[in-house]
């Protein structure tokens, strides 16, 4: 009948909500000032152990009451104000932490991105076992003294490029007796940046119009001192290969010379055909990262961007950077 799965529907929206329930609740956001634990935003309820402590207490005063046993009631009330005094220190151990966040390093996706949150105590008093974790995340924990400051490091995986949200963090405890459940959210104004996963296996860097061999070195001689190896790539010169250690079945592996020229490298979006624009991602963050390890100068040419050759860690985070906020129309 119509009215019977409308109805259902009905039911069935109201029973999603309850179990969305913690989203109604209050989340301190802080705008420019770092976010604090206050009465409004700590919630507490009785654990299991708890609640079982409860019963308890029900059956010994319902035993009292009818035995009419004097010790029975100096007990039950002696141990249901131990239970409300734990409350209280539950309450406290959690309130008016100050919470703020500090500057989140780059990860590439698949990795985990640490977060790093400062929990600073200013009431003078120390606080045991806080825990915090995002949402269904394993928690970390840490003790704070009176008037300190303690750092906790939360994981969260980076499944994609761009800017990862944490969303609302979670802080709890459940000191000093396990008996209750004190927990609150915060919302920092903090993100991390999530360079682009590299390919898994690095493709020969085509050759461009304005430049020769892509990735060749310099095959000019000297008095250059040895500096190492690197992997063999498209256009090195054969006089540079160091064919004992092919021999020895270590791969083919370039000399390189410390003082020695290179040529530049231009990293170009349309120098892979054929692919979709992910994997073109992929590939070319994999290049960066063999020309940043080889200390090459590179130039990158992306979509509505172009990054003229250079050397460096800040050339070599602005061209991640620019890959991982590509948008592909």
């Amino acid at each position: 009948m119509p009215w019977l799965s409308h109805s259902h529907l009905r039911y069935r929206h109201m029973a999603i909500k309850l179990i969305d329930w913690k989203k109604w609740l209050r989340v301190a956001r802080p705008s420019k000032s770092p976010a604090v634990l206050t009465a409004r935003h700590i919630y507490i309820i009785p654990t299991r152990y708890g609640l079982f402590f409860a019963v308890i207490l029900i059956a010994m005063l319902t035993g009292s009451i009818n035995y009419s046993l004097s010790l029975g009631f100096v007990l039950t009330f002696l141990l249901a104000g131990m239970g409300v005094v734990a409350m209280l220190h539950t309450w406290r151990n959690l309130a008016h932490l100050v919470i703020t966040s500090r500057r989140i390093d780059p990860v590439f996706a698949g990795e985990d991105a640490i977060f790093e949150i400062m929990v600073k105590e200013d009431k003078q008093r120390p606080r045991y076992s806080i825990g915090a974790h995002f949402n269904e995340i394993i928690p970390t924990y840490a003790d704070i003294g009176a008037s300190s400051e303690t750092s906790l490091k939360l994981a969260l995986p980076a499944k994609k490029r761009g800017w990862l949200n944490p969303g609302r963090i979670t802080f709890f405890t459940e000191f000093p007796l396990g008996l209750f459940h004190a927990w609150s959210y915060v919302e920092l104004d903090c993100r991390c940046l999530v360079y682009p996963h590299p390919a898994s296996q690095s493709v020969p860097i085509p050759s461009t119009p304005d430049q020769g061999a892509a990735g060749s070195l310099d095959a000019r001689t000297g008095d250059d001192d040895f500096a190492g190896h690197r992997q063999y790539q498209l256009g090195d010169s054969p006089k540079r290969v160091d064919w004992k250690a092919s021999s020895r079945e270590q791969g083919i592996l370039t000399k390189l010379f410390q003082g020695e020229a290179q040529s530049i490298l231009w990293l170009d979006w349309e120098s892979l055909p054929g692919i979709d624009s992910e994997q073109r991602i992929q590939q070319l963050t994999r290049w960066i990262i063999d020309a940043h390890a080889d200390r090459q100068p590179y130039g990158l040419r992306i979509p509505k961007h172009e990054f003229p050759p250079n050397t460096g860690e800040d050339h070599y985070a602005a061209c991640l950077q620019a890959l991982a906020l590509l948008e592909i129309v």
